[in-house]
């Protein structure tokens, strides 16, 4: 049971995980803000207005040390969810547990790192594809021989659904990239059978209870299937999905905002009815705003209800069987064939080339915003009801408490850049920087020179800015 808790600057997160905390939440996960996901120093002038306002601010590894302060890191998991600097997140996370005395190996917990999901839907990447793409096999390399606890890579289908794709599309897509990412490992010289145990998933919850359950039963079929006879997974443990699940932010409404509970609830149902191990459920005010404390405690106990009171986890897959939903099953793995076979042709013979000349293409960004129109044409039409939205109106009740972040939030964030640049040793951040743009330009993994970063106290935007002068920037083709 995990529900984010970022918002604002590191001290004001650390306060809200406690809360979770002491509310049996069993897991941290960090979401971080707009400029931090984007490479962004708080005091970048592009970020301005954006510091604190979508998740935490994380500059450095002095935020992540107060980001985590009290909170031992050997004795948790923490799920990260950032892709572009993913890689400089992870160093700040490693040096930040070096500062408090506790092994990389017992370090447990997910990092997001899926950067192809960046190019086909949430276009928050730093580098052109393939630079970003040597930072993740990295990663994978490096946990595998180093924290073989730690996931490296949780495979986002999530942001392509809010995106506007389809459930079949979200799991084609999302494969295909887990697939890509097994390419990327067998050409980094790593074993399938132990690198794959590494590799997790996130899938969105939506609203169509049944063909969500069907969707993470396809998912879980196709995902052996293709490790065991594709790229020749033996062990057991390899062939098996690993997923987190999310509820659907793309199905809140802001008009009657108290039946955002009853969506949650049934969209975390459907993911537990359909296997997920790992599951965050959406606050009934996050069409507003970031949660308040209150409703993100209803959130979490909406968890805990299906959890404790409902029986329903006692029961591995308890609608196996059921015509309709394998009938379903079926048509979801037939429809995510199609596509692979595609991607396949696309790449010859590759699903990693396929996939990012299908990035070069438009082709998954096409087919995502034809999937968005189709639906809002249905929605204007009338066939597709939104309750209280476009049937069941009623005037505007009273509005409910928001989380309001404060302009003192970006000052503050802002003030403490500024003062780290001001009292850290520059000569050695200078030189850890070098170092690293030094290795950029070699095969060398990547991942000790960005701790040896962290720990120079460098900042995200130096880091960024450091590799950009060998991996270049990217800006993605227009399509019209």
């Amino acid at each position: 049971m995990r529900q984010f808790a970022g918002f604002g600057t590191p001290a004001e997160t650390n306060a809200r995980y406690r809360f979770l905390l002491d509310q049996g939440q069993g897991g941290l996960s960090v979401a971080f803000d707009m400029p931090t996901l984007m490479g962004l120093d708080s005091d970048d002038p592009r970020a301005e207005g954006e510091v604190g306002r979508c998740g935490v601010a994380a500059d450095s590894l002095e935020d992540f040390e107060r980001l985590f302060e009290g909170i031992p890191l050997g004795d948790i998991s923490t799920s990260m969810t950032i892709n572009g600097p993913a890689a400089i997140a992870f160093a700040f996370y490693l040096a930040t547990a070096e500062r408090q005395g506790v092994p990389w190996e017992r370090l447990g917990g997910t990092i997001q790192a899926d950067i192809l999901k960046e190019y086909i839907a949430q276009k928050e990447w730093l580098f052109p594809p393939r630079p970003h793409l040597r930072l993740i096999g990295d990663l994978m390399a490096f946990c595998a021989e180093r924290i073989p606890k730690f996931h490296p890579l949780s495979v986002s289908g999530y942001h392509i659904r809010e995106a506007g794709a389809t459930a079949a599309q979200e799991l084609a897509f999302t494969l295909a990239d887990g697939f890509a990412y097994v390419e990327l490992g067998v050409a980094r010289g790593l074993e399938v059978d132990g690198f794959a145990q590494g590799l997790s998933f996130f899938f969105n919850a939506h609203i169509d209870f049944f063909e969500e359950i069907a969707k993470y039963r396809a998912a879980r079929r196709i995902w052996a299937r293709w490790l065991r006879d594709r790229y020749g997974a033996a062990d057991p443990n390899a062939v098996r999905l690993r997923f987190h699940t999310q509820t659907a932010g793309v199905s809140l409404t802001a008009q009657q905002p108290m039946n955002n509970v009853v969506r949650t609830a049934i969209e975390a149902l459907a993911a537990v009815l359909g296997g997920t191990q790992s599951l965050h459920t959406n606050a009934l005010d996050e069409v507003l705003a970031l949660p308040t404390e209150e409703a993100a405690k209803l959130a979490l106990r909406t968890q805990q209800v299906i959890a404790n009171e409902t029986g329903v986890p006692d029961v591995i897959d308890p609608l196996g069987g059921s015509y309709f939903v394998e009938s379903l099953t079926d048509r979801m793995e037939e429809r995510a064939e199609a596509i692979f076979a595609e991607i396949d042709r696309m790449g010859g013979g590759s699903i990693l080339e396929g996939v990012l000349e299908g990035i070069d293409r438009g082709g998954f960004q096409k087919e995502i915003a034809d999937s968005a129109f189709r639906e809002q044409q249905r929605f204007e039409a009338g066939r597709a009801v939104k309750v209280g939205v476009n049937r069941f109106v009623e005037e505007s009740g009273p509005p409910i408490d928001t989380l309001l972040i404060g302009e003192d939030t970006e000052r503050t964030q802002v003030e403490r850049v500024g003062r780290l640049r001001a009292e850290r040793d520059g000569h050695a951040a200078q030189r850890s920087l070098a170092t690293l743009t030094d290795a950029a330009r070699t095969d060398a993994n990547l991942i000790e020179p960005l701790v040896d970063c962290a720990r120079a106290r460098c900042t995200e935007g130096e880091i960024v800015r450091a590799l950009t002068e060998v991996f270049g920037g990217y800006r993605e083709t227009p399509r019209f």
